[in-house]
């Protein structure tokens, strides 16, 4: 049973999607607060409505705040993507539109809880454009002061594999690779491992990131697991 924390102050929208979920015997849906969240055990996936009128980026720093662990999705209209972009920036896991079909949003939940992004792939391409045009002249000094086990972490990584996965193949402990993994977020100015991969391959630090788009489906762009 996947439990799923909805923070929602709308109660049309709360029924709304108690109806539009409750087909799925495998989700457990909670209405739920921020508050509530951090001290409560067993939450597998937070959703969090992006309405007119409530800072979504200060609910969601709050949360990360408390709850770093938690995967967040983000339902919105979308009719920005400038707004999408900036969900996954703050270090929301997918971001689905109000008005996708219930298979979609249940889909959505399933592949966030098992650590991989869900959120339009023009968005992502857009991420990762981005971290090309900020980040070119970052690319010789940073490319000096990784290692080549860094690196090889890196690879892994953008090939969508956990830390345990990686640390296999390298012969290290997966707590090694966490953090390494959390060293080169910091010196990248990243937030979480899918801008790390994304930045890796931005400046070349990898050459292939296979977890990327690897399970596209309907436009959509898998990527970047989170296990530990």
């Amino acid at each position: 049973m996947l439990r799923v924390a909805l923070v929602e102050s709308d109660p049309l929208r709360l029924i709304g999607f108690h109806a539009l979920l409750e087909s799925e015997s495998d989700l457990e849906l909670i209405s739920t607060s921020v508050w509530r969240i951090a001290i409560s055990d067993g939450i597998d996936v937070v959703l969090i409505g992006d309405r007119p009128g409530q800072s979504l980026f200060d609910t969601m720093s709050q949360l990360k705040r408390e709850r770093p662990d938690l995967p967040v999705i983000v339902t919105g209209p979308g009719a920005n993507d400038e707004i999408i972009l900036s969900a996954v920036t703050w270090g929301a896991k997918g971001y689905v539109f109000d008005g996708a079909p219930p298979p979609e949003f249940a889909r959505a939940l399933r592949v966030v809880s098992q650590g991989s992004m869900w959120a339009p792939r023009r968005v992502l391409s857009m991420f990762i454009e981005r971290a090309i045009t900020q980040r070119q002249g970052m690319r010789s000094r940073t490319s000096d002061v990784l290692s080549d086990r860094d690196k090889k972490i890196l690879t892994l990584l953008g090939s969508g594999l956990s830390n345990k996965e990686i640390s296999a193949p390298l012969g290290i402990a997966a707590r090694t690779v966490k953090t390494s993994i959390s060293r080169m977020m910091r010196r990248l100015g990243v937030r979480n491992r899918f801008q790390l991969s994304a930045c890796a391959v931005a400046l070349s630090l990898i050459t292939v990131c296979s977890g990327i788009d690897r399970n596209a489906r309907r436009g959509q762009c898998l990527t970047a697991r989170e296990h530990n």
